[in-house]
């Protein structure tokens, strides 16, 4: 990867720019045996998509904050790098009362109602498909982003140094998250062509790292397991196998 990366979307372009073909997110849930996969090239299209919808829709801007209200999943990891595109500060399971934007799920819609801004409601059924209605006061995100531009550029550069995340309590720039993610990549063991299982939630840093930033900062990619323990040893290891992963975090 590109040594004078210092935001997450900066280490999005570089994967783009290296290798648009090989796969980034690779994502199961064993509670409705969906996958989906999803190149550099694609992942970083639904990225822009969600970014313009973010910075043109929802007229969210650097120094907002996003409270995301969302599990483990590739359309979680879509909102993180759309967040770090346009400068929004996301809040892992932040207080939607204090939000600027609020990003929910299924199982999150009663709590993110308190934002007073815009919110935004995903199913996070198979395939990305919508609610059959959109949930009183939310947009529908799989309503709203097919039409969105993509390509992104955002209205003011995105400054390394401004908070980018916020999770365990901890804030941490754009340049600190990326500097961390390495870290923990080399750590690991991650090189460019790693393909590392994670089987962690969204809800702490190690999580986060393992199930986004230190793959994407290694030149790697994952394979985002969600309701793992469903799966069994006998089927993990089948798909450990399946997947090519090289390296694992459960």
């Amino acid at each position: 990867m590109n040594a004078s990366d210092r935001t997450p979307a900066d280490l999005l372009r570089s994967a783009l720019a290296a290798d648009p073909a090989r796969p980034l997110v690779t994502f199961y849930d064993d509670a409705t045996g969906e996958r989906v996969e999803l190149s550099v090239a694609t992942f970083a299209n639904w990225v822009a998509k969600t970014a313009n919808l973010l910075q043109g829709e929802l007229s969210a801007a650097p120094g907002d904050r996003l409270a995301l209200l969302l599990p483990a999943h590739w359309q979680s990891a879509v909102w993180l790098l759309a967040c770090a595109s346009v400068g929004v500060t996301a809040e892992i399971g932040g207080d939607p009362a204090d939000a600027d934007v609020v990003v929910a799920g299924p199982d999150t819609l009663e709590a993110g109602l308190a934002c007073s801004g815009e919110r935004i409601a995903l199913s996070l059924a198979p395939l990305g498909r919508r609610f059959p209605a959109a949930p009183a006061g939310y947009a529908d995100y799989a309503v709203e982003v097919p039409s969105q531009g993509d390509r992104f550029a955002p209205f003011v550069p995105v400054d390394p140094e401004g908070p980018a995340l916020v999770v365990d309590g901890t804030e941490r720039s754009a340049a600190q998250l990326v500097e961390q993610a390495r870290a923990d990549a080399a750590a690991l063991g991650l090189a460019p062509g790693s393909r590392l299982l994670s089987g962690s939630g969204y809800g702490d840093w190690q999580g986060l790292s393992t199930g986004l930033y230190a793959p994407l900062a290694s030149g790697g990619s994952v394979v985002l397991c969600r309701n793992l323990d469903r799966l069994g040893a006998e089927g993990l290891e089948k798909r450990i196998e399946s997947e090519r992963v090289t390296h694992t975090a459960l």
